[in-house]
């Protein structure tokens, strides 16, 4: 990512290049007419946002010294309020067209499910998939908030909703390559104690972790 004057990106040979303090200052004007004269881009976070937007524009080379595969999605955690979900929905428009994700709450899957049954699990796993020229591709999936829902009875059968969906993309993972990008609220032992080791452990396959501060304010208020 360099630095020049012009805003968000330039080409030069051929190439995008990106400058981060336009991108900052992108993000910040949009989220204002999104979001609210309230919202701002704060100095202290913006080591999330430079692994968030070198992620979402391909930068290998960065995204190696971060840590980052890019093969990977994004878990996304931090305490309420710190703007998970805000920069998830303003991070997927620098993300090439083919690689943005559609953001649902794990809360409100888990209500759909309670209403219309295990078609609502067919709908991101089996389902996930949409036609295209060059054949079947996988659909990217952003689930936001996973965590606050909690296992659910259909026809007297418990479900953990997002736990079977997150299993199920797992296995599409590995043969298919379908992308899913999390946010959530709870640490990696909080979501072991929900969901199980045997989730934990594909989960570290799946995700890079991007982490805000545990004692991170609510900027909601």
């Amino acid at each position: 990512m360099t630095n020049p004057s012009s805003p968000l990106r330039w080409k030069k040979d051929g190439w995008i290049h990106y400058s981060f303090s336009a991108s900052l200052a992108w993000l910040e004007k949009t989220g204002k007419k999104r979001y609210g004269q309230h919202f701002e881009i704060q100095e202290k976070d913006h080591g999330i946002i430079y692994k968030l937007l070198i992620y979402a524009i391909g930068d290998s080379e960065n995204m190696l010294k971060h840590g980052l595969h890019p093969a990977k999605g994004i878990l996304l955690s931090g305490p309420i309020g710190c703007g998970k979900t805000s920069l998830m929905h303003l991070v997927n428009y620098f993300f090439p067209v083919h690689q943005r994700y559609s953001i649902q709450s794990a809360r409100q899957i888990t209500i759909n499910f309670v209403r219309q049954g295990y078609e609502v699990l067919h709908t991101y796993t089996n389902g996930s998939y949409q036609f295209k020229a060059n054949g079947y591709q996988a659909r990217t999936y952003c689930f936001d908030d996973i965590g606050i829902e909690r296992p659910v009875n259909y026809f007297g059968n418990e479900c953990n909703v997002m736990g079977e969906i997150l299993l199920s993309r797992y296995d599409h993972f590995i043969h298919r390559k379908m992308m899913t990008h999390l946010t959530t609220n709870l640490s990696a032992s909080e979501l072991e104690g929900l969901y199980g080791n045997r989730l934990r452990s594909r989960m570290r396959e799946m995700f890079n972790l991007i982490s805000f501060e545990r004692n991170s304010v609510d900027k909601r208020q």
